[in-house]
């Protein structure tokens, strides 16, 4: 990622030596980015906005994890923020929220959607119910970052959507950005909000591009106005300078600095990127609701259906839970019609929820049952016939055309 000096604050970072130096600036323009991409750009900002902010995972340092989704980021901000840990995602969750009751905010990488289960004991029985079980006295604002899906060809455990065995779990966030910018902006309010959040992340579409609006997300509107404020107090030291007051020598300088408030609600915008559901394309003959991988399927099913004279509406749900069922509501009752996708098996899935939600909700303004295109009630196949398990544009297309038949 391209780092603009023009339009950058500097953040102040602890190195291998524990030494304090400076870290490469963080850029708060609009770029162009891969999905990963912004992602790492939400997660560089975090870490430059709060040295309370910590990395844990397995081979996300040097290399940089995987789907080289931290790659930069250790050698920036140093061994004791990016923390390469061992095989042992039990471990890596335990040492997480015993940071998290320290005042740390811990970001956990797993590394594949189907390790997360040697895991699944820490994050359901102590993650989920530290708040509720003290009265509210503790937080554990602890991020797991999932790179989850199909799509990339891999083998058994690589492809899984477990996403709705969290989303079952109370006291528990769980989110799936759907595009690059909610991407950078999502990871930047999971890692301020108070409440655990489990991050699934499309890694079918780590390679798609998007604008991103770099100064966006808490921890990007603080590097922004940092980085005015530094402008302000250049130009000033610059008008000082040309006025011939006092020697170059005096002249103040400028040192980089760590915010290390966290971010308020206020700050966050009420974490609205992470809480609501978005339309990502307005339609007024059917609602198709998506969420994470599915989102630009959906989006080509509206361009393909919209050829042909149909308009669709796609709301993109960002989160899974809690759910931004109001939005999914107001959209049928305009259409109509609704047809939910997901690569997860539609078996007691999240579609089935919201199913359920429209149908109690909108039953005299539907024209048409409620109709769901996921995976099937089978373990993940083989890469070689994965396109057939994962709910392609001609599979959505189907649901459409026999909704719009009733």
């Amino acid at each position: 990622m391209s780092t603009p000096t023009s339009t950058s604050t500097t953040s102040s970072i602890s190195s291998t030596a524990g030494r304090t130096q400076a870290a490469a600036p963080i850029p708060t323009d609009v770029q162009t980015l891969p999905f990963a991409k912004a992602i790492n750009a939400g997660l560089r900002a975090a870490l430059g906005g709060d040295d309370k902010v910590l990395l844990m995972g397995e081979d996300i340092g040097p290399l940089g994890g995987v789907f080289r989704v931290t790659d930069g980021l250790q050698a920036s901000f140093g061994a004791d923020r990016v923390v390469d840990t061992p095989l042992a995602e039990s471990g890596i969750l335990g040492t997480a929220i015993g940071l998290a009751l320290r005042g740390y905010r811990p970001v956990c990488e797993i590394q594949f959607d189907g390790f997360i289960f040697p895991a699944f004991d820490q994050i359901t029985t102590q993650l989920a119910k530290m708040h509720y079980r003290s009265r509210g006295r503790l937080t554990v604002p602890v991020v797991v970052r999932v790179p989850y899906g199909g799509g990339i060809g891999a083998v058994e455990h690589h492809s899984e959507s477990p996403e709705v065995l969290f989303a079952h779990t109370p006291g528990l966030r769980v989110v799936s950005p759907g595009s690059p910018q909610d991407a950078y902006t999502m990871i930047q309010e999971a890692i301020a909000s108070p409440d655990p959040v489990l991050f699934f992340e499309p890694k079918g579409r780590y390679w798609e591009k998007g604008a991103v609006d770099l100064s966006a997300g808490p921890y990007g509107r603080r590097a922004a106005e940092q980085q005015g404020a530094d402008a302000d107090q250049q130009g000033a030291a610059d008008e000082q300078s040309a006025g011939g007051q006092g020697d170059a020598d005096e002249q103040p300088v400028r040192e980089s600095i760590t915010v290390r408030e966290p971010v308020t609600v206020a700050e966050a915008n009420g974490f609205a990127t992470l809480n609501t559901a978005v339309v990502a394309r307005p339609g007024t003959d059917l609602t198709l609701v998506a969420y994470g991988p599915t989102v630009a399927t959906a989006l080509k099913v509206a361009e393909a259906a919209a050829s042909e004279g149909t308009s669709i509406e796609v709301v993109d749900l960002r989160s899974i839970s809690p759910l931004d069922t109001d939005t999914v509501v107001e959209s049928v009752r305009k259409t109509h019609r609704c047809v939910v996708v997901h690569e997860a098996p539609t078996f007691l899935g999240t579609g089935a929820e919201i199913a359920a939600t429209v149908t109690e909700r909108c039953f005299y303004d539907l024209e048409a049952p409620v109709l769901r295109v996921g995976g099937f009630h089978t373990p993940y196949p083989v890469a070689k016939i994965e396109h057939e398990y994962l709910p392609s544009l001609d599979r959505v297309l189907d649901a459409v055309d026999r909704s719009l038949a009733f």
